[in-house]
């Protein structure tokens, strides 16, 4: 069973391979008690983001725990108005000052840009060297954005954070970077809630006892992916780890796998590239 909750990265570091998302989680009081409660639960990869503007409360809830360093992940990511090298960087000991750490265990680019696709990449080589993370990676990274970088990079991403959920499965992207030594990391895995009342999925959590929020994360756990969830309701976050007991079929994984119809409910990073942020409609 162990090894369903733990995944080695290329570079030899141990990731949960289920984590703690804290995407809209704002106010220290909601972020304590979501992050207490989380860790109680059995979670123990934390990820945030520039872009979340919560590393503080993040950090500070972390330190409330009163645990050991060694005894939890945390994950952030470099904004796209941070991607150029020295700016990545600075950006980088402020989230570490925010978060109340020496390092962290995964730095990703959070959106490709075009301006300084190359620059982010190699601020974040060389702050792996400087100790100020164990891990490097991206986020929102298609196939091509990743072939792109192999073309000038020194070490390779050991983990691409990309939407994922029934909707949108991915399965080309997360076949070559198994092929290519790379973690594929969900966000949003139950389809930001908008899959949650779907009859196939509801049918099968039935047949377990199990809500259709379990019966996703179960198959995001059995298609070999890693994810984080994100709750702030305790019931919600201890139901979200409660997912070892039980297993899906190849018939179900399949059916499951057939919901796909390349629904996004986030940004397209095709255009996130072009614009050289995250782009908002108008």
């Amino acid at each position: 069973m162990d090894g369903y909750k733990w995944m080695t990265l290329a570079d030899g570091q141990r990731m949960p391979r289920e984590g703690f998302g804290t995407y809209k989680v704002y106010g220290q009081e909601t972020m304590d008690e979501a992050i207490k409660t989380a860790y109680a639960a059995g979670f123990r990869l934390f990820d945030t983001a520039q872009l979340y503007e919560n590393e503080a409360e993040v950090g500070a809830a972390l330190a409330h725990l009163g645990v050991a360093r060694d005894e939890y992940f945390v994950t952030t990511k470099i904004a796209e108005v941070n991607a150029p090298y020295d700016r990545a960087i600075a950006s980088v000991k402020e989230s570490l000052h925010k978060l109340r750490l020496d390092y962290v265990n995964l730095l990703m680019i959070h959106w490709p840009a075009e301006k300084y696709f190359f620059a982010a990449w190699r601020a974040l080589e060389d702050m792996k060297k400087a100790g100020l993370t164990r891990s490097i990676g991206v986020s929102n990274y298609p196939m091509i954005h990743l072939q792109y970088l192999a073309t000038r990079a020194t070490e390779m991403p050991v983990v691409d954070q990309v939407e994922r959920h029934p909707l949108l499965t991915q399965k080309p992207l997360i076949d070559f970077n198994r092929r290519h030594g790379i973690v594929t990391q969900a966000w949003s895995p139950l389809g930001r809630g908008n899959i949650l009342t779907d009859p196939l999925l509801a049918k099968i959590g039935a047949k377990y006892d199990k809500s259709v929020a379990q019966v996703i994360l179960r198959w995001q756990l059995q298609s070999g992916v890693a994810f984080i969830p994100k709750a702030v309701h305790a019931d919600h976050i201890r139901q979200n780890i409660d997912i070892y007991d039980f297993a899906l079929t190849d018939a179900e994984m399949a059916r499951i796998d057939g919901l796909n119809n390349f629904h996004r409910f986030g940004k397209e990073p095709a255009l996130a590239y072009e614009y050289n942020r995250k782009y908002e409609k108008h």
